[in-house]
């Protein structure tokens, strides 16, 4: 059974990442990094404050005394954040895709894509605290 600190991790890293996704989410990933660029424009600083769930799983990993389920969530977490980066950088900043990643950024995503975090993240959080 499930005792209540890990359902309350869980809970609130559910929350944080609907939040993450409902600013976020666009027809595809192009609109999703042209939705983020528009916080990053403005400062990388915000644009990072806008990424609670980054936030939660470094406390995280620290309050598990550095479980390696907390670490992969860690992990995961931290190349996303990258990778928005990079891609925001790619796009707006060097202004140069190749024709493939192109066609990548602008195919339509089904709109259950950006929700998978919310099942794959919790089990990571459920195995660290047991």
């Amino acid at each position: 059974m499930i005792n209540d600190l890990v359902l309350n991790y869980i809970l609130l890293f559910v929350f944080l990442e609907f939040y993450e996704v409902t600013w976020q989410k666009a027809p595809s990933i192009m609109g999703m990094i042209i939705r983020m660029h528009k916080y990053y424009s403005k400062s990388i600083f915000l644009f990072l404050v806008m990424q609670p769930t980054f936030y939660f799983s470094i406390g995280f990993f620290i309050l598990s005394n550095y479980n390696f389920y907390a670490g992969i969530l860690l992990f995961i977490k931290t190349a996303d954040v990258v990778t928005k980066i990079l891609l925001i950088e790619q796009v707006f900043t060097k202004r140069k895709l190749s024709q493939d990643l192109s066609l990548v950024l602008l195919a339509p995503m089904n709109s259950f894509l950006p929700y998978l975090g919310l099942l794959f993240y919790p089990p990571l959080i459920v195995l660290a605290l047991i």
